[in-house]
Formats: C-alpha cells, sequence, structure tokens
C-alpha cells in the first residue's frame, strides 16, 4: 500500500485539477439544467465532470483503489484503499455565486482514514492531513481553537435541506445552543465547516445527517488538529453517514450536552 504521504500528494494533485476546473467552467444558472436528488440537493453535469476528473487521476495512479464517490459510486467500502470524494461540496452555493465550496478527497485503508485533503476552491486554499502526521495549510500546522468558554464560542451548523423528520427536534438544539455560545453559523459546506474548527475558526460544529464523503476528510483535519469527531453520543465516526458532531475538547463536551438535552 502507498504511504500516507503519497495519498496526500496524489488527493492534493486530483483536488487541484477538479479546482482549476471549478474555477474556469460556467455556472449553469438557469434552474432547469439543475437535476435533483431530492428536495433542495442539486446536482448538475459541474458535479459529475469535476468527479469523473477527479477519478480518472486517483484510479490512473492507484488501479486497483476503489473510489466511493457522491455521483458516480455512492456505496460504501472498506476494503483496501478506498477515496472517499465530493467533487463539488456545497453545490448550491456554486449555483448562486456564493463562493464557499470545495473538493473534498480522503483516503482510507481497510476503514481507516489516512489522508485528506480539502480544497477551498474559490480562494485556491489546499487543506491536508495525514493520519499522524498532523493538519496543514501549506506551511502552516493547524490547531483546533483554545477557547472553552460556550459564551465566547462561534459554532457551525447546517441546516435540515433534504431529510425533515427530525426539523422539530433540530430546532430545539439550535435554541438551546445559540442561547449559549457566541453565535452560530451555517456557511453551506460541511467540509469546509470542518477545516473551520481544524483551524480554529469554529469551536465546534454540528449537523443531523451527512454523506461520508461530506465529512472524510474533514474528520482527519479536526482530528490532526487535536479535536474531536464523533456521533451525538460521543462515538468516534469511521467512513459512514450520519450525525456529527466536532469541535474542540471542552466545546465538544458542551454541544454534546446540549444535543442530549430534552
Amino acid at each position: 500500500m502507498p504511504s500516507a504521504n503519497d495519498l496526500v500528494r496524489l488527493a492534493t494533485s486530483a483536488a487541484s485539477a477538479a479546482g482549476q476546473y471549478l474555477r474556469g467552467v460556467d455556472r449553469p444558472r438557469d434552474p432547469a439544467a439543475w437535476g435533483s436528488k431530492g428536495p433542495s440537493d442539486w446536482v448538475t453535469h459541474v458535479d459529475r465532470n469535476s468527479e469523473a476528473l477527479i477519478t480518472g487521476i486517483l484510479l490512473g495512479a492507484e488501479p486497483g483503489s476503489t473510489i466511493v464517490g457522491e455521483e458516480l459510486n455512492p456505496g460504501l467500502v472498506s476494503r483496501g484503499l478506498v477515496w472517499i470524494v465530493d467533487p463539488l461540496d456545497g453545490t448550491t452555493n456554486f449555483l448562486h455565486g456564493l463562493p464557499v465550496y470545495a473538493v473534498s478527497i480522503a483516503a482510507a485503508i481497510d476503514g481507516v482514514l489516512e489522508a485528506g485533503v480539502v480544497l477551498h476552491v474559490p480562494l485556491d486554499q489546499c487543506y491536508r492531513a495525514t493520519r499522524g502526521g498532523g493538519a496543514w495549510l501549506g506551511e502552516q500546522r493547524l490547531a483546533v481553537s483554545t477557547i472553552e468558554e460556550p459564551r465566547h464560542a462561534l459554532i457551525g451548523t447546517g441546516f435540515p435541506y433534504t431529510r425533515f423528520d427530525r426539523l422539530v427536534e433540530y430546532q430545539r438544539q439550535w435554541g438551546r445552543i445559540v442561547q449559549g455560545c457566541a453565535g452560530v453559523r451555517r456557511p453551506g459546506s460541511a467540509a469546509l465547516d470542518l477545516v473551520d474548527v481544524a483551524a480554529g475558526r469554529f469551536e465546534g460544529f454540528w449537523e443531523q445527517h451527512l454523506s461520508a464523503w461530506d465529512i472524510a476528510a474533514g474528520t482527519l483535519l479536526v482530528r490532526e488538529a487535536g479535536g474531536l469527531v464523533t456521533d451525538y453520543s460521543g462515538r468516534d465516526l469511521g467512513v459512514e453517514h450520519g450525525e456529527v458532531l466536532a469541535g474542540n475538547p471542552a466545546i465538544h463536551s458542551w454541544l454534546r450536552s446540549q444535543l442530549e438535552a430534552r
């Protein structure tokens, strides 16, 4: 198997190529050109082309590996070298010209996250992490925030947008959290939300349901920056779909207490 450093270099190369494509492509402005995977969950030829570009680079370099991707191959796989790819995280932002969207690529070997890259496309900022090797932006090592008081904490979240069966539960969570912290933000890209936790801009983040490709790379970034990424019960997340709770240790604990409250 390739080393984690080899994997992160390859993921960086693939993300960079996809980012160049996304910055140069014409944005489909007419909603008639948008496909729908569910309520307010859009996909276009841009997402598919970006994923095809990434897939070609990754499989060209590692032909025995597997791609798990939002558009082309969404089934989860845990054996061998697996790439977990979101070719355009924040599609709705992209479609409206809001400059908050990303390419997210993680590499797992036998279900263990080994490398992760999140490229903030409009800013061309590439965040990377390897298991045991830290989280980085260029030569700057990332570290989660040291703020421990909830009243000083800025928290990221994601609103329910395709599954509304737990909407009332989310509204109650939001009400408790917003009253106890310095503010709550919803930028619209989970990959970048986790980057913001890893970089210390958010003290914490929660969302009711995300897919593995939304969070795999960001999960490794947060952990390598000294933070925690779990489900609401405190169980460490693997390569999986579901609820997400991330933060520095103190704010993660506080957020968990707010999410568990009734």
